[in-house]
């Protein structure tokens, strides 16, 4: 009986060992396996690597830099991932990643509990006590303490809600920007500088509750095709349409790759069933297709917890006195408050270099434009400028060749001035509802066509129609258009280069999941880090619609954007 036991152990035993080792084989085989397919990650020669692209156009012979090895593989769900770039080019997107790194959120529970969240009814903000005594003086500083609670009143013992802070006087039409501090603990500081005597009002805004955050983290991470595009391809009496997008989700369908061969810009359409992919004909926005979590949507609420106000446990406002004696004026070229500049009686004063002219007035604008060539290449928000400068030169001819109203490209002419401003969309993505493809163009090739010369202002603005892809499509577009006005500057170094920064926009929760300001403050960290230390202009958009009391537009308002075009003209014609 015992023999009988031992054998059948024994058997059991050698049994248990060869499921084991078929076991590790089994790993082993698709560790090796897997390893194969990440390889194919980093052998396509586009910015952003197509899995599978079966029409693929001529390429030039390569010349590139060393490239530096990736840091992390793609995610298995992953359907597209970014080209290694130059070791230079890669170190730098790291610092940018790093310095644009949002605090994180508590690990949700498994089931939305909106009342965990930032509530701003229940959150408020206090104004602490000046330094040496209560009273303030122009040239101070003055800080405004922020505590945020959960829709149960609980304080919150986390950071990464997303604040906006003002200091206004309505009467004054003044208005400065504030800077806030997370501390990372629920609470945060709003840093303000007090530039007219008079009353000062604070203003602190709820924009996105640090869960709303996470979310639309997640989703340029997981769902970046969640706008919709496509293109109507065209060849005598047969006519078909396509989805596209800077990625695609692999499917039987092939594709047609139109990724720029200068710039290495990506974009890519399915292929259509009976015609070419040279026989596209435009560009199209198709919609939008937003995944949420189940009760996400609670988080992007108006007058709830969506760009809504906190309000204050004590007084909103201060009385400010003049400068204390011995104390220096506000310098308005020292840019040492780290502002652009403020508000005062409707006008914007810079505090950060050149002095603001006013141009009131169609001759001021004209004269001051006389021999110039003004190019303009971006989105909507510089069409605005050329829009006003085409109001303001009466005497200039339109020459718009039948261009699409939105997109163009538009050109006015002053034979009698000499006066040429140009404006052209930048190249996709891009949300119009309509662009030939004749027109799609990007700046970087558009930068490289141009002479250059002492007459010759650039200016560019680049940033609304990306906020619903990852940001290192845009570090990589930005890094572009650098090499190719490093390139101008170099072959032409009297060309004046401006650059148009972002701006905030209103905010309906639709609006919130693909163009938040979350977004956009991302991108205009970038925006300036990438352009630092080049011999370039900003229009600083960003504080220049904070600061001001009209609410926030994707397309700000006229008052605005007069400020706007003073700040342009006033780098043209510095005296």
């Amino acid at each position: 009986m015992w023999l009988k036991g031992f054998i059948s152990n024994h058997v059991n035993m050698k049994l248990l060992k060869t499921c084991v080792i078929l076991l590790l084989l089994t790993v082993l085989f698709f560790t090796l396996r897997n390893m194969d397919l990440l390889q194919l990650y980093y052998e396509e020669n586009s910015t952003i690597i197509n899995k599978k692209v079966t029409s693929d156009p001529s390429t030039a012979p390569s010349t590139a830099p060393p490239t530096a090895p990736s840091t992390a593989p793609p995610r298995p769900d992953d359907f597209c991932t970014f080209k290694p770039l130059s070791l230079a080019d890669a170190e730098e997107e790291r610092m940018l990643l790093d310095s644009i790194a949002w605090p994180e959120s508590p690990r949700p529970p498994p089931f939305f509990l909106l009342n965990q969240t930032s509530d701003p009814a229940h959150s408020t903000f206090t104004i602490l006590p000046g330094r040496g005594g209560v009273e303030r003086h122009v040239g101070d500083q003055l800080e405004v303490m922020i505590q945020m609670y959960d829709f149960q009143g609980n304080p919150k013992k986390s950071g990464g809600d997303l604040l906006l802070a003002r200091l206004h006087n309505r009467a004054l039409e003044a208005g400065v920007a504030g800077r806030v501090v997370d501390h990372l603990n629920g609470s945060y500081s709003a840093v303000f500088s007090l530039l007219w005597e008079g009353s000062a009002q604070v203003e602190v805004t709820l924009v996105h509750s640090s869960e709303a955050v996470t979310v639309l983290h997640r989703l340029n991470r997981e769902h970046p095709e969640r706008v919709l595009f496509k293109s109507l391809f065209r060849s005598g009496s047969i006519s078909e349409t396509a989805s596209c997008n800077v990625c695609l989700r692999q499917t039987n369908q092939p594709q047609c790759n139109y990724t720029d061969l200068r710039t290495g810009e990506p974009w890519f359409c399915y292929k259509p069933k009976k015609l070419s992919c040279d026989d596209r004909i435009n560009h199209m926005r198709a919609g939008f297709n937003v995944r949420l979590k189940d009760k996400e949507e609670k988080l992007f609420q108006s007058k709830i917890n969506l760009k809504v106000f906190i309000h204050s446990s004590g007084p909103a406002n201060v009385t400010v006195l003049p400068p204390r004696k011995g104390q220096p004026e506000v310098n308005q070229g020292s840019g040492k408050s780290g502002l652009s500049g403020y508000y005062f009686h409707g006008v914007w004063r810079s505090l950060g270099g050149t002095k603001v002219h006013q141009f009131n007035n169609s001759s001021a604008i004209s004269q001051c434009l006389k021999g110039k060539v003004v190019h303009m290449y971006g989105d909507s928000t510089l069409r605005q400028w050329f829009e006003y400068l085409d109001a303001s030169l009466p005497d200039a001819k339109e020459i718009n060749r039948n261009s699409p109203k939105k997109t163009g490209p538009y050109m006015i002419w002053d034979n009698a001035k000499n006066i040429l401003v140009t404006y052209r969309v930048h190249g996709p993505p891009l949300s119009f509802i309509y662009v030939p493809t004749s027109e799609l163009r990007y700046i970087s090739n558009e930068i490289d066509g141009l002479v250059g010369g002492t007459n010759t202002v650039i200016v560019f603005s680049i940033w609304a129609h990306f906020s619903p892809f990852p940001i290192e499509l845009y570090i990589r577009r930005l890094q572009s258009i650098r090499r190719a006005v490093i390139r101008l500057l170099n072959r032409a170094p009297d060309t004046l280069v401006v650059i148009r920064t972002a701006n905030l926009r209103g905010l309906t929760p639709s609006v919130s999941l693909n163009y938040s300001d979350w977004y956009t403050l991302q991108e205009d960290k970038v925006l300036r880090a990438v352009f630092k230390g080049l011999n370039v202009r900003l229009v600083d958009a960003w504080e220049m619609t904070l600061a001001h009391h009209l609410p926030h537009n994707i397309h700000p308002g006229h008052p605005i954007v007069k400020n706007m075009v003073n700040i342009l003209l006033s780098y043209i014609c510095t005296k």
